[in-house]
C-alpha cells in the first residue's frame, strides 16, 4: 500500500505524458485524477496506521550503491512527518488536478500540464518518503527540474522563460551547497542513512555540526524561499494558477522546511545555527510583508504573502519548536491553495486581468468566490477558530516565552508582520471585491 501511494502518480503522469494523442484530454483528466484520488485513500488509511496508531513503516527495496564503507540502499521511511506531510501534499494536489480540468479545458496542450503535475506530486512524495539523504534528494533535484517545465509551461512568453530560469538557477545555487552538506555528512559520519547519522550526532565536534547545519539551511533557504534566496517566487507567478497553487502552497517551498524538520536532531546540537536560521525566518516574514504592502498584481501579493508564511516557518524552526513548524505547514498549504484557486477564479472571469487597481465591485458578479476568498483571507490573518489562527499565533506566542536574544527579535517581528499581513490582505479584498469597479466594462460582461 506504502508503495502504492507513490507510484500512483508516477503512472498518471507517464499516461498522460507519453499516451497522451491515444487516450485523448478527457483521458488524462480521468487517469490522472483517479489515481491521485485512489493515493490520497490510501495515504487517509496510511494516517490512521502511521500516526493514531503510532507504528512508522520502514521499506527497503534493494542496494544502489555498495562501495567499502559506503552503503546506500533504495528505502522508504513512513513516520507520522512523512504522512502528516504527505496528507497536505496529496490532498491539495488531488483538489487542484480537479480545479484545474475546468481552468484549463481550452488549452490545447492539457495532457502535458497534467503529466507535470502528476510527476511534480511523484517527486514531492520521493522527497518525503525517501529514508536516507540520497534518495530523498533525488525527489529534491525531481521536484526542481518539474517546476522549471510547469513555470515555463507557456514556453512561448519571454516572461515566463526567465522566470522559469531565474527559479531553476536560484534553486540549482540552494542545491550545490545542499550537496556540498551531503558530502560534508558523509565525510563525517560515513553513512547518508538517518538513523546512524542522528544517532552519532551527540558524539560529534559542535564546529562540524554547525557547518553541516548551516549548508542544510542554506539548501532549505532557497527551496523554501527565504532570504537571501527568495526573489524567484514572485517571479514564478508566470505560470498558469493551478500550477502557482501546488508549488506555492502545498508542496515545492515546504521542502526546504521538511529538511529541517527532518534534521532537528542535527539542529538542536547547534545553537550557532538555530540563533542564524530564527534571525532568518523573523526577518523573511517582515521582508515578505513590506513587499506585499506595495504589490498590484493579484498573484504577486499572495505569493509575497507566502514568503511571510515561509518566514514564520523557519522562525518556529529556529526556536526548536518542530511540531508547531509542522503544524503550521500542513495549515499553511491548505488555506494558501485556497486564495491562490479563488484569485485564479477572479482572475478566469475578468478576463485574465492581474492589476487589482483595474478591478473592483465584483462582489455583486462573484458572491461564492468573494465569500470564499475571505475565508481564506481570515485564516491567513490567524481569525479565532480558523486554521491559521492555531498555529501562526502560538508561534508568536512561543517567541516571546523564548527569553533570548533570537526569542524577542522573532517575537517583536512576528507581531508587527501579523499587522502588516492584516493589513495588506483587506486591501486586497476591497480593491477587488468592494470598491466601485475600475475595470473596462466588456470584463464585468464577461
Amino acid at each position: 500500500m506504502y508503495l502504492t501511494i507513490i507510484i500512483l502518480p508516477l503512472l498518471g503522469s507517464l499516461a498522460s505524458g507519453f499516451f497522451g494523442r491515444k487516450i485523448g484530454t478527457t483521458g488524462s483528466q480521468f487517469i490522472t485524477c483517479s489515481s491521485l484520488i485512489l493515493s490520497s485513500i490510501l495515504i487517509t488509511f496510511a494516517f490512521y496506521e502511521v500516526c493514531l496508531c503510532n507504528t512508522p513503516v520502514y521499506i527497503y527495496l534493494g542496494s544502489w550503491i555498495n562501495s567499502e564503507l559506503l552503503n546506500i540502499n533504495w528505502e522508504f521511511y513512513f513516520d507520522q512527518l512523512t504522512i502528516s506531510l504527505g496528507l497536505a501534499v496529496i490532498y491539495c494536489s488531488t483538489l487542484i488536478h480537479i480545479y484545474t480540468i475546468s481552468y484549463l479545458n481550452t488549452d490545447p496542450h492539457i495532457q502535458r500540464f497534467f503529466s507535470y503535475l502528476s510527476a511534480f506530486t511523484f517527486g514531492m512524495l520521493i522527497l518525503i518518503c525517501g529514508g536516507n539523504f540520497f534518495v530523498m534528494f533525488l525527489g529534491w533535484e525531481l521536484i526542481g527540474v518539474v517546476s522549471y517545465l510547469l513555470i515555463n509551461f507557456y514556453f512561448t512568453r519571454i516572461q515566463a522563460n526567465k522566470a522559469a530560469i531565474l527559479a531553476f538557477t536560484i534553486n540549482r545555487t540552494g542545491d550545490m551547497v545542499l550537496s556540498i552538506g551531503f558530502f560534508s555528512i558523509v565525510a563525517l559520519f560515513g553513512s547518508l542513512n538517518y538513523n546512524t547519522v542522528f544517532s552519532l550526532v551527540p558524539f560529534m565536534n559542535e564546529t562540524a555540526i554547525s557547518i553541516i547545519a548551516l549548508l542544510l539551511l542554506f539548501g532549505a533557504s532557497a527551496k523554501s524561499a527565504n532570504i537571501p534566496l527568495h526573489h524567484w517566487l514572485p517571479g514564478s507567478m508566470e505560470a498558469p494558477t493551478p500550477v502557482s497553487a501546488l508549488l506555492h502552497a502545498a508542496t515545492l517551498v515546504t521542502a526546504g522546511l521538511y529538511l529541517l524538520l527532518r534534521c532537528s536532531p542535527i539542529l538542536e546540537y547547534s545553537p550557532t545555527a538555530l540563533i542564524v536560521i530564527t534571525l532568518v525566518g523573523a526577518t523573511t516574514a517582515f521582508i515578505g510583508a513590506t513587499s506585499g504592502l506595495v504589490a498590484n498584481d493579484l498573484k504577486r501579493i499572495i505569493a509575497m504573502s507566502t514568503i511571510s508564511q515561509l518566514g514564520y516557518m523557519m522562525m518556529a524552526v529556529g526556536l526548536s519548536q518542530y511540531n508547531v513548524a509542522l503544524f503550521h505547514v500542513v495549515n499553511h498549504s491548505f488555506f494558501k491553495a485556497l486564495l491562490f484557486l479563488s484569485a485564479g477564479a477572479v482572475i478566469h472571469s475578468f478576463s485574465d486581468q492581474q492589476d487589482i487597481r483595474k478591478m473592483g465591485g465584483l462582489i455583486n458578479f462573484l458572491p461564492f468566490t468573494y465569500s470564499i476568498m475571505l475565508i481564506g483571507t481570515l485564516s491567513l490573518l490567524a481569525t479565532p477558530f480558523l486554521t491559521g489562527f492555531y498555529s501562526k499565533d502560538l508561534i508568536i506566542e512561543l517567541a516571546y516565552g523564548h527569553y533570548s536574544f533570537n526569542g524577542i527579535y522573532a517575537y517583536i517581528l512576528g507581531s508587527v508582520t501579523a499587522g502588516i499581513t492584516a493589513f495588506y490582505s483587506f486591501r486586497l479584498i476591497s480593491l477587488v471585491f468592494l470598491t466601485t469597479a475600475n475595470g473596462n466594462k466588456q470584463s464585468y460582461l464577461n
